[in-house]
């Protein structure tokens, strides 16, 4: 396509796009599909469209789906509304996919779609097997590191940035830093404790930035790890995001304590009525405080509970991902810069927010230049490590590969004892592994037909799959 062509598609798609602004208050089935349709037009991402086209088919069948965008454009105010469109859909993927792709084309590397930032790591509870307890507490990047990173990432073509931490509200200064790049969209993993009414109003004022808190259930799973009262106090931030129109969900840990109570009907319910529009599901992996092996979700647990997971889909009107269990629909891990990767509150970029090893700190190097390192090339070379995408995990469900490239490219632990997921807790982690082989292999082979059934991911990741690499 010639430069002059190439102009006028964006031209037009941007025309598209804004006109997707001015139908917002009228989204009617109709507009829905009518939003969709210049989704799948204007995305450069074959995969992606791929996703437009089953949502368009969901729609028509008026699956849930359709119930999610109705609670979008009812609960959310104008401005969080507005950005939903023109930051996450608009920027990060159209103009960030299409700038991705042209780095790939021109340097044969494409950047990620996102990143996770976690610029402090005080916070005021002290949760139960907290993957971020042992992180040192003082706050070492300042507000300049982070425009630096938040600028870098948008020269990359990354505009969507998810906050951790610690508890990122602590940080005043992020408000500013959300205020000045109004044009990126950020999703923030909080305890929700510090969301007052203020704050409330100032995130809907925002409108790029949606919320995701942390609870383990209801009010006796979340105050036994989180702490005495601090239930009541989600109850009350739920009650201020909703009141303002923010757009928030919720985080979850699957415990084998709480496994079945967190993919519940009745938790799935009640989240609804609290106005959570997303929630996350997260495996407890034995990192951080005290890790603690007997904590993880039993094998057995996971398979059902990703039976359910695609029960609630079918039947909920609420936007569900589960970070192990949809390993098969990410095309396998997303670490290492494949689809995302990690900044500590040191500097430290680490491949995942669950692997604490490195080899670059952002206080010296670049993004650009830290997604080129050897530990993370080694690991983008070994995905999938797993011909069996449904057992997509470095750590937990393939943990040789991660002893493997720690010991190849001498990455360092991030703070000391984080060693210990690949020593004291390496011949735990084999057994569990074995066992989660035992139960998704015969999955893949007989429902996926080991990935040749399955749309929708990379098209590298599918020729490695059929490849047998």
């Amino acid at each position: 396509m010639s430069e002059i062509k190439k102009r006028i598609k964006k031209y037009s798609a941007r025309h598209a796009l804004s006109g997707v602004l001015k139908i917002l208050p009228h989204l009617s089935d109709d507009n829905v599909l009518k939003i969709l349709k210049v989704a799948e037009k204007v995305s450069v991402n074959p995969a992606f469209k791929e996703r437009v086209i089953v949502i368009e088919d969901k729609i028509r069948r008026k699956h849930p789906t359709l119930q999610i965008i109705r609670r979008l454009n009812s609960q959310l105010s104008a401005k969080p509304k507005e950005k939903l469109i023109s930051n996450l859909f608009a920027n990060a993927m159209f103009d960030g996919t299409e700038r991705r792709q042209k780095i790939l084309q021109e340097e044969k590397w494409r950047p990620p779609f996102f990143f996770v930032l976690s610029p402090t790591m005080r916070c005021n509870l002290k949760c139960t097997g907290c993957y971020a307890a042992q992180y040192e507490k003082k706050d070492v990047i300042t507000t300049e590191q982070i425009d630096r990173i938040f600028s870098e990432a948008k020269q990359l073509g990354i505009y969507f940035v998810t906050i951790s931490g610690g508890e990122p509200f602590y940080r005043e200064d992020l408000l500013d830093l959300w205020e000045k790049h109004n044009d990126m969209f950020f999703l923030v993993y909080t305890n929700g404790t510090l969301i007052d009414e203020k704050l409330a109003k100032k995130l809907q004022e925002l409108g790029n930035v949606a919320p995701a808190i942390s609870v383990e259930g209801f009010k006796e799973e979340t105050d036994k790890r989180r702490g005495q009262g601090v239930y009541e106090k989600l109850l009350d931030s739920w009650k201020n995001l909703r009141e303002n129109g923010v757009l928030f969900g919720f985080s979850a840990t699957c415990t084998r304590h709480n496994a079945e109570v967190i993919y519940s009907d009745e938790f799935i319910d009640f989240m609804i009525e609290q106005g959570a529009l997303f929630g996350w599901y997260f495996q407890y992996i034995p990192i951080g405080r005290k890790p603690d092996t007997s904590l993880m979700a039993t094998p057995e647990q996971r398979v059902w509970a990703r039976e359910r997971l695609e029960q609630i889909r079918n039947t909920k009107p609420i936007i569900l991902a589960d970070f192990w269990n949809d390993g098969h629909l990410a095309g396998g891990c997303i670490a290492g810069g494949r689809v995302y990767f990690h900044i500590n509150s040191h500097g430290d970029i680490e491949p995942c927010v669950f692997t604490h090893f490195t080899k670059n700190n952002i206080k010296d190097t670049t993004i650009r230049e830290a997604l080129q390192s050897d530990l993370f090339k080694a690991i983008r070379e070994r995905q999938p490590y797993s011909k069996n995408l449904m057992c997509p995990c470095m750590i937990i469900d393939n943990p040789q590969v991660l002893r493997e490239i720690v010991s190849q490219t001498g990455a360092r632990p991030s703070y000391p004892g984080a060693e210990s997921i690949i020593t004291e807790s390496a011949s735990f982690l084999d057994e569990y592994a074995q066992k989660i082989h035992q139960y998704w292999d015969p999955v893949w082979k007989e429902k996926y037909n080991e990935g040749k059934n399955l749309k929708g991911i990379d098209a590298e990741v599918a020729e490695k799959i059929l490849k047998n690499d």
